[in-house]
């Protein structure tokens, strides 16, 4: 049965803790976790939780007593994981355009690295040669996601080397006896469509046998879940399917079989989020009746960043007619979640909850206008936690030195 919180329960919370507040439901993460273990229990596969969805520690830690390990985007995330209690093989750092100091520190570290430019590949072949080894984030040259800003692997992406100059990427190897373990691709985010990934795969399987040391491939992530009714989701079971039906006849030039790498990170944690917010105003003009909530872009900005759809309750008057309004935020920008949004009857200090919003959520939050940022609660086992406070003026002015 999927997991959820009931309305009830959420007004309450917004009661105990205030808004906006931030809310994650364990067992949710957990039930799409062993989603994924179930479609995949036939296959030779590992899957890194990206946390770059969501960050705060208590989700690392619970992450890793689920059995998952993790994938991170700067070695600040590769710091918070080991805090986490995540073994250093247990960490996958791929880089992306960074100065070649972090990825010192991640092999200092003892992490699993990915390595996306011809410049620091050399690097790193010139400073260790063969004694660690290292993975290439490649670009296949393929649109795939929901969104151009969320398309990582087509041909104008700053992501990864390009398929095209895999002879250079050779040479450095032989250059500096390379032990390149694992090559990386990842297409993009929302896919929908199984079949992206096995693109991947077939352009992958024309390189591998030009590396005699591999033991895995990383397919990256990117994984569709539903935000509203009727979205189309990854097909979970279909993709293990054809992945198991592809690697099973491939052979690897290295001898041994080669172990498969995911990197889900909005599939675990989005469907696990709460943000709650209270109704400020309710505005109404001629062209619209706007309800404006105690928060902004500052705290969600996906709608506005990525014209992202988040479904939005009003969970204080659930029974109360249907009504069209737009749902704006209260900073000095244009913020809006939702136009034209059919809402149950809004009424000023009622709350509203928006859904799907474990990922990229507080991750992306800011402190625009002064704002401060929200609370987070984790929900584990019927129990509510209080994971992060909510920021106070003093925070505002923590790391500012005042010098006139």
């Amino acid at each position: 049965m999927s997991q959820s919180i009931s309305n009830q329960y959420l007004n309450e919370l917004g009661e105990q803790f205030g808004t906006p507040l931030y809310i994650y439901h364990g067992e949710k993460i957990r039930e799409q976790w062993l989603k994924l273990k179930q479609a995949f229990s036939g296959n030779n596969t590992v899957f890194f939780y990206a946390c770059k969805a969501l960050t705060n520690i208590n989700i690392l830690k619970y992450i890793r007593s689920l059995g998952a390990n993790i994938d991170c985007s700067s070695i600040y995330e590769g710091r918070l994981a080991l805090h986490a209690g995540f073994a250093p093989n247990q960490i996958l750092y791929t880089s992306n355009g960074i100065s070649f100091s972090e990825i010192e520190e991640a092999k200092n570290l003892g992490l699993i690295i990915n390595i996306d430019s011809l410049s620091n590949l050399k690097k790193f072949g010139q400073k260790f040669g063969s004694s660690y080894p290292v993975g290439v984030r490649l670009r296949p040259n393929i649109m795939a996601g929901g969104n151009l800003k969320i398309s990582t692997g087509h041909d104008k992406s700053k992501f990864g080397i390009p398929v095209t100059q895999i002879d250079q990427v050779l040479e450095i190897v032989r250059q500096y006896g390379l032990l390149v373990h694992d090559l990386h691709i990842h297409t993009g985010s929302e896919i929908k469509d199984a079949h992206i990934f096995v693109k991947g795969i077939e352009v992958l399987f024309d390189i591998v046998p030009q590396f005699n040391d591999l033991k895995f491939i990383d397919l990256g992530g990117g994984f569709k879940v539903s935000y509203k009714q009727g979205d189309i989701e990854t097909d979970i079971s279909l993709l293990a399917s054809e992945v198991g039906k592809a690697f099973a006849s491939h052979p690897n030039p290295g001898g041994r079989p080669l172990q498969v790498w995911f990197e889900p990170g909005k599939f675990l944690v989005s469907e696990s989020g709460y943000f709650l917010t209270t109704v400020n105003v309710v505005k109404e003009t001629p062209g619209a009746c706007f309800v404006s909530v105690d928060s902004g872009f500052n705290h969600l900005i996906r709608p506005m960043f990525y014209d992202a759809y988040h479904h939005i309750d009003n969970i204080s008057n659930p029974e109360g007619p249907f009504r069209k309004y737009t749902v704006v935020g209260n900073i000095c920008e244009t913020d809006t979640f939702a136009w034209d949004r059919e809402i149950n009857e809004v009424r000023e200090e009622d709350h509203l909850v928006f859904r799907n919003a474990g990922a990229y959520g507080f991750e992306m939050s800011s402190n625009f206008n002064s704002r401060l940022r929200p609370a987070e609660v984790l929900v584990l086992d019927g129990r509510p936690q209080l994971i992060r406070k909510r920021e106070t003026f003093q925070d505002l002015l923590r790391n500012q030195l005042e010098v006139l």
